[in-house]
């Protein structure tokens, strides 16, 4: 089995060289549209909206890295031949996060929380997935969720998006009125640990005998026994210093369900759910075992690009897909080459704070 020694040893070199060329590549081939629409107007988008901050992702700019394993049950060989589903344990490096491009914003119930896991493989592949709180997502297309970052963009007096604009955006797009409408019935829970990720977008899975079937995931947190660890009050950080205490108290672990889709079911559309009479597996146990503050060796330099994919797993016809591609690999580019200050989160000041 690959140790997560060895494999931390060689993920800060080559983090985001192959995805940065994977997203590259998709772009080139104009799989990013309109042709107007390049990851760097994308990117210069997210800091017109959010401020520039050296060093920090342009989305999902606050987190906090992971560690631990993904114990596979061998039932995922049924629908895939990625080795990653094959029976035994394979390390995970993970990242927590909030959506939104201020790496020090206030942590608040409703904002949109990320779970991101790379998966070492022992035949050197690796299986790259961001995850997110909600159960669809709320732009069909980039050109939408382009749109739709101008449009939310709070007013310096009010720290709320400008209604006007919200409205005509909204009255363009039908597909994110039905997915606000699908995402209101799922209230989030009250911290990470017990929060449902989902990968919103489809993929196709092919088995040893070559069937291929579309798939989308997600990581369901198991139910834990024992007593519950201590709160502590509201502060601007304590989403993820409940997460920091839950870690060191026990391990946090999440059952990774295959969803089967059908026929007529969209792979294209990530506002569209599938229905939930679709057959699912149990593909076995992710497991986070640690977290670090962000630095130079752990998840802060890793690009968490969702088109990195072992043999058995591609992407689906879903257009968000080489878009995030692509983005995400202008973003690592941006930041790699920039300064970087500490993170807003310190698990060091948690612990000691115990």
């Amino acid at each position: 089995m690959l140790t997560r020694r060895g494999a931390l040893i060689g993920m800060t070199a080559v983090a985001g060289i192959a995805a940065a060329d994977v997203g590259g590549f998709l772009y080139s081939g104009g799989r990013l549209t309109p042709s107007a629409l390049t990851p760097t107007r994308f990117a210069d988008r997210f800091e017109q909206v959010y401020g520039h901050h050296d060093g920090f992702r342009r989305n999902h700019a606050k987190g906090l890295s992971a560690a631990g394993t993904f114990a596979s049950n061998g039932a995922g060989v049924a629908v895939c031949e990625a080795s990653v589903f094959t029976t035994g344990t394979v390390p995970v490096i993970g990242r927590f996060s909030l959506s939104g491009g201020i790496p020090d914003q206030v942590d608040k119930p409703d904002t949109i929380r990320g779970l991101a896991l790379v998966f070492l493989l022992p035949n050197g592949e690796q299986w790259r997935t961001a995850m997110i709180n909600i159960p669809v997502f709320l732009d069909s297309t980039p050109e939408g969720f382009y749109e739709r970052l101008l449009a939310s963009k709070p007013l310096p007096d009010s720290g709320q998006p400008d209604p006007r604009k919200m409205d005509a955006f909204l009255s363009r797009h039908p597909e994110t009125v039905n997915a606000m409408k699908i995402i209101k019935q799922y209230p989030p829970s009250p911290g990470f640990d017990d929060s449902t990720f989902h990968g919103i977008n489809a993929f196709y899975f092919t088995n040893g005998a070559g069937t291929t079937v579309p798939v989308r995931w997600s990581a369901v947190p198991e139910p834990h026994t024992g007593p519950e660890v201590p709160s502590r009050s509201a502060d601007r950080d304590s989403l993820f210093d409940a997460l920091i205490r839950a870690v060191a108290h026990r391990p946090l672990a999440w059952r990774l369900i295959l969803t089967i889709g059908q026929q007529g079911d969209p792979t294209n559309d990530a506002t569209q759910p599938w229905p939930n009479s679709r057959p699912s597996i149990d593909a076995g146990t992710v497991t986070i075992d640690a977290v670090q503050t962000e630095a130079a060796g752990n998840a802060r330099d890793i690009n968490f690009d969702p088109i990195v994919l072992p043999d058995g797993i591609a992407a689906s016809d879903d257009p968000l897909l080489s878009a995030r591609s692509a983005v995400y690999a202008r973003s690592f580019t941006r930041r790699a080459g920039e300064p970087k200050r500490p993170s807003e989160v310190n698990v060091t000041r948690v612990l000691d704070e115990q």
